[in-house]
C-alpha cells in the first residue's frame, strides 16, 4: 500500500509502552501520527524515543479533530475506554481498545452502538487468544477430538501483585473493580473462546477485600504499579464464581491480586467427553484414553510469546486488508455482563440471571 495507515495512540503509560509499541515499530503498514496523554511528558518521551514525526496532545478530543487519522488505540484507565471510543467513532475513526471493554453494561453497549452507527470496527484486546498454545488448543477442540465440552475452570492467582495501591487500579470508580475485571477478562475470555463462545445465562460469585490496609498490600513483594499513599483502595483482592451457559456447560473462576499460595498461576482447564485440556504458561496438555491406555499429550508449542502484538496486527489486518475479525463486539458485551453480574451476586448472595 502506498499510503500508510495513520494511528493515534491515546494513553501513553505502561501498557502502551510495554505491550503496544512493538506492533508500531515492526508493521510497515502503520504510521503513528499522534500521541496523547494527560501527562504530556509521557507523550513527548514516546515521541522522542520512537515516533519523531508524531503530533503530541494532552487532550484526546484535539487528536480526534485530525481527519487524517484512520484509527485510535486506547490505552487509558478503564473508566475512559467507552467515553473515548464513542467520541472516536463519532469522529469517524476505527477503534482498538485495551481490556476491559468498559466498566458497565450500558457503556459497553454504547460502544457497540456507536461503532455500528459509524460503520467502523471496534476491537478490544484479547491477547491470550493469539499465543501459539491457544491456537493449538483451539484447533484441537475444533477437530472434534475433545468431544462435548461440558465444564471447566479458569483463573489467574497472584501470590503478590496489587497494581498501584491507591492509584486508579484500586479505585472502583476508575477501574470498575479489582482482579475480577483486571485479570478475569483474560482467562474467562480464553476459556469461553476455546469452548466455542457459548452464551452465558447466569452467574454467581463472591469477592473478598482482605489486604487493603495491612502489611500484604504494603509489602515490597506487592510493589507493582504506581502507588498513591493518599489514594483509595475500595476493590476486591480476590473473586470466585460460577458461570452457566445456554448449552448447559459450567465454568468455575478464581482471580486474585494477592493470595497466600505457593506461586502465581494462570490456567484454563476444560473437560470434554473424549478428552480434557489444560492450558498454563508451560503450554497445553491433553488428557485422554486410547485403546484402554490413559494418554497425556503435551503440545509442541508453549505460551512464552506475547499475544498483544499479534492481536494488534490482527486488528490492522481487519481494517486495512479486510480480514474476518476474530473478536465480535457482542463478545465484549457478554464479558462485561458476566463481570458486573458477579459483583452483583457478591452483594446479594444470589445467582444473577443474565
Amino acid at each position: 500500500m502506498s499510503k500508510k495507515w495513520r494511528v493515534g495512540i491515546i494513553g501513553n503509560g505502561g501498557i502502551c509502552k510495554g505491550s503496544h509499541v512493538g506492533e508500531y515499530l515492526t508493521d510497515d503498514r502503520l504510521e503513528v501520527a499522534a500521541l496523547c496523554d494527560i501527562i504530556i511528558e509521557r507523550a513527548e518521551e514516546l515521541r522522542d524515543k520512537y515516533f519523531p514525526n508524531a503530533a503530541v496532545y494532552s487532550d484526546y478530543k484535539e487528536l480526534l479533530k485530525d481527519e487524517s487519522i484512520d484509527s485510535v488505540d486506547i490505552c487509558t484507565p478503564n473508566y475512559l475506554h467507552s467515553i473515548i471510543a464513542v467520541d472516536a467513532f463519532e469522529a469517524g475513526k476505527h477503534v482498538f481498545c485495551e481490556k476491559p471493554d468498559a466498566v458497565s453494561v450500558s457503556e459497553v453497549m454504547r460502544m457497540k452502538e456507536a461503532a455500528d452507527k459509524a460503520g467502523k470496527t471496534l476491537m478490544v484486546m484479547r491477547n491470550n487468544r493469539w499465543v501459539s498454545a491457544s491456537k493449538y488448543a483451539k484447533k484441537y477442540i475444533e477437530s472434534g477430538r475433545m468431544g462435548e465440552i461440558y465444564c471447566g475452570r479458569c483463573g489467574w492467582q497472584r501470590r503478590r501483585g496489587i497494581p498501584g495501591k491507591g492509584g486508579w487500579f484500586t479505585t472502583k470508580e476508575q477501574s470498575g473493580g479489582g482482579p475480577l475485571i483486571d485479570l478475569g477478562v483474560h482467562m474467562i475470555d480464553l476459556a469461553i473462546w476455546l469452548m466455542g463462545n457459548p452464551t452465558p445465562v447466569a452467574v454467581s460469585g463472591n469477592t473478598y477485600m482482605k489486604f487493603a490496609d495491612n502489611d500484604v498490600s504494603d509489602s515490597v513483594n506487592s510493589d507493582f504499579g504506581d502507588k498513591n499513599s493518599e489514594g483509595t483502595f475500595d476493590v476486591e483482592d480476590l473473586a470466585m464464581g460460577m458461570i452457566r451457559f445456554d448449552n448447559g456447560a459450567l465454568l468455575q473462576i478464581e482471580f486474585s491480586w494477592a493470595s497466600n499460595i505457593e506461586k502465581e498461576n494462570r490456567f484454563v482447564e476444560l473437560r470434554g467427553t473424549k478428552a480434557g485440556l489444560s492450558w498454563t504458561d508451560s503450554g497445553v496438555k491433553i488428557f485422554s484414553e486410547d485403546n484402554g491406555e490413559l494418554t497425556d499429550t503435551v503440545s509442541p508449542t508453549v505460551n512464552q510469546e506475547y499475544g498483544h502484538r499479534n492481536n494488534l496486527k490482527h486488528f490492522y489486518d481487519v481494517v486495512i486488508e479486510g480480514a474476518e475479525p476474530q473478536f465480535k463486539p457482542q463478545q465484549g458485551i457478554d464479558m462485561i455482563k458476566i463481570l458486573c453480574a458477579i459483583y452483583e451476586s457478591a452483594k446479594t448472595g444470589k445467582e444473577v440471571i443474565l
